[in-house]
């Protein structure tokens, strides 16, 4: 009978340390979650033939739950929110009224819907993440 060789640990466990580029792909991801929120403004009153086809709030949704996901990847879990705090931000900006008085944010219940349905998954999604990291077995002291 055959057994396994004996693995070595060090090929197993991930670095702690951040590298480097981890600062700069977050700053992206940031930027990423801005450029998101002002594209979503920007397409929420579109329509699709004489009805009203918001698929920004779908996309928006999509995009920001993908941005948390990355964030996660290099960063700690209670920086993964920046992409979304950089949607809130370009969100807001939306919101101000321009030189001549223009505000791309209207006012419709598909604002509200735009700002609830972009950040609940990904909201959602950093929820159950921190609620498995409290659950987990190893902060109970079982090996």
């Amino acid at each position: 009978m055959t057994t396994a060789p004996p693995t070595s640990n060090a090929n197993i466990v991930k670095s702690e340390g951040m590298s480097f580029l981890d600062p700069v792909i977050l700053g992206v991801l940031i930027f990423d979650g801005f450029l998101c929120a002002v594209l979503a403004v920007i397409f929420l009153p579109s329509y699709l033939g004489t009805t009203p086809f918001p698929v920004s709030i779908l996309v928006a949704a999509v995009v920001n739950l993908i941005l948390v996901i990355a964030a996660r990847t290099v960063t700690t879990a209670g920086k993964a929110a920046l992409p979304l705090a950089g949607w809130i931000a370009g969100f807001l900006l939306c919101m101000v009224g321009g030189p001549g008085g223009d505000v791309l944010v209207l006012s419709s219940p598909l604002t509200l819907l735009l700002l609830v349905g972009a950040l609940a998954p990904a909201v959602v999604y950093l929820f159950k993440v921190a609620s498995n990291a409290l659950t987990s077995p190893k902060d109970f002291g079982r090996a």
